[in-house]
């Protein structure tokens, strides 16, 4: 029976409406009818990367001006960059020889100093400024710069950053040789990416004099593309802030009008209405004409003429709507830009232990999810192999067999910054307990906290050997009755555990 209805509706009408009608008789999937409530809700069906080449450079450009003009989206910047990287997401190699792991982890220390081919920062602040740039167009791109020995370097290499505005959006052709360039990015016959076609000059500074829209071939294998894709098959990035654009532009705007509503409404103090067109008071001459103007001292009396009287200034006040408005407004923003509310705004009044632990334990698994798939994977990883081979070429290391064992030189883990505790004294003593139990080594608890626990153990080693030459002794001896064993007399967490 339902093959026969299917049938005769399809002839009857088009394919689309057909399958929005067998839709409607069968029921099923209500998201997919053509009800009332959803007949004028029809999404593009697009692909993302049509999209992006669509609206990708508008979203982008208004995403770097919220950030440059609302105070909120600075926050928000900020915060994302500071809980991301922090001081830096820092290698500690694997190597087993431990004077050879000192060296190598020595010399990257002495290179991350030069790694800024524009020379503003360490490594460490390349990492935060491709974080704030991935939030805010949606991916960056590094080149590596291989330098010349008299350039000085401790390692010959560099990196330079480009911004996405500098990899055209548009640019899709066959090339020679059956390559196809799709989004300024090219690729080979078997989807391969082989190169990125970069603008020389970035299209929005007039500062850089030139021919604008001249390009540059750059293979990818000196191109590290930082990009955290929500689809599958997605080839360039889209703001993080897409989904919060429009409510934070009319809520700034919203904001503004409210500003001006309250200055406008303060300059008007008292109003004189009279019966008759005359002079009721002093007329002061201004540039544009005449003002009639009457200035007011406190506990002045002033002689009115008359039929003159006088009425205040009674200028509607926001309400009780505004603050659940602005509230709501950001919690959605927040919500759109997977941020805390408190990151957000800094509004720290609707704050507790408990909502402020949930909030930051969700928000500090997206955060190592995207440290672990981003950063760690699509930067560091690339830069510190890169790194590790331009070291061995020039002579910097001196690592034998290095073409044969290549996989366990670079061998790295890396360690991300800690996290400050909510309540530092209970969260040791946890941590602590944990240790004792088996339940984790030191060796996770430090790496948790962004320190290499080879390095701890020596400086700690080496603190003890200084103790006992200078006859020094900062551990406690003894435990006062009463107090727990993870505090000395003072309340003080006893750090020995972890090093």
């Amino acid at each position: 029976m339902l093959g026969v209805i299917s049938r005769l509706v399809h002839r009857s009408l088009g394919v689309g409406r057909w399958r929005r009608q067998v839709g409607a008789f069968i029921g099923g999937f209500e998201a997919g009818e053509a009800s009332r409530r959803l007949r004028h809700f029809q999404p593009s069906r697009a692909h993302l990367n049509t999209l992006i080449a669509a609206a990708g450079a508008d979203i982008t450009a208004r995403a770097r001006w919220l950030v440059r003009n609302n105070g909120y989206a600075a926050n928000a910047i900020e915060s994302w960059a500071g809980n991301v990287v922090g001081d830096g997401i820092k290698p500690s190699s694997l190597i087993a020889d431990a004077d050879l792991k000192a060296r190598v982890q020595r010399l990257w220390l002495d290179w991350t100093d030069d790694s800024d081919a524009e020379g503003f920062t360490d490594f460490y602040g390349q990492q935060r400024r491709a974080a704030r740039e991935v939030f805010i167009a949606g991916e960056v791109f590094l080149r590596f710069r291989p330098r010349r020995p008299e350039d000085g370097l401790v390692v010959p290499l560099q990196l330079q950053m480009i911004p996405s505005e500098m990899l055209p959006l548009t640019r899709n052709e066959q090339i020679a040789g059956g390559n196809v360039i799709r989004a300024g990015i090219e690729f080979d016959r078997i989807g391969r990416r082989v190169a990125y076609h970069f603008l020389r000059r970035h299209p929005g500074d007039v500062t850089d004099p030139g021919l604008s829209g001249e390009t540059v071939r750059v293979p990818a294998s000196e191109v590290i593309h930082v990009i955290d894709p929500v689809d599958a098959g997605q080839l360039r990035g889209v703001s993080r802030f897409a989904p919060g654009i429009v409510k934070l532009f009319l809520l700034d705007q919203y904001d503004d009008a409210e500003l001006d509503r309250k200055k406008v409404a303060a300059m008007h103090a008292l109003f004189i209405t009279t019966p008759a067109p005359a002079e009721p008071f002093d007329v002061a001459e201004s540039d544009e004409g005449t003002e009639r103007t009457m200035d007011l001292q406190p506990g002045q009396i002033v002689m009115l003429e008359p039929g003159e009287e006088v009425q205040t200034s009674a200028p509607a006040d926001v309400g009780q709507t505004y603050e659940p408005f602005q509230y709501r407004t950001l919690l959605q923003v927040s919500a759109a830009l997977g941020l805390p509310y408190a990151y957000l705004s800094n509004d720290m009044l609707k704050a507790n232990y408990s909502n402020s632990r949930l909030a930051l334990l969700e928000f500090r698994r997206r955060v190592e999810a995207y440290q672990h798939a981003v950063m760690v994977w699509q930067i560091c990883r690339r830069v510190w192999t890169r790194w590790m081979d331009m070291a061995v070429m020039a002579g910097a290391l001196d690592l034998p067999g290095y073409d044969a064992r290549r996989r366990d030189y670079i061998a790295c883990s890396w360690l991300p910054p800690k996290w400050d505790w909510v309540d530092p004294l209970k969260d040791a003593r946890a941590e602590i307990e944990q240790i004792e139990a088996g339940l984790k080594s030191r060796t996770q608890a430090l790496a948790e906290r962004g320190y290499d626990a080879d390095q701890v153990d020596a400086e700690i080693a080496a603190d003890r050997a200084r103790e006992r030459q200078l006859g020094l002794s900062f551990r406690k001896t003894a435990t006062a009755p009463g107090l727990d064993d993870a505090t000395d007399d003072q309340g003080t967490t006893d750090q020995a555990a972890l090093g």
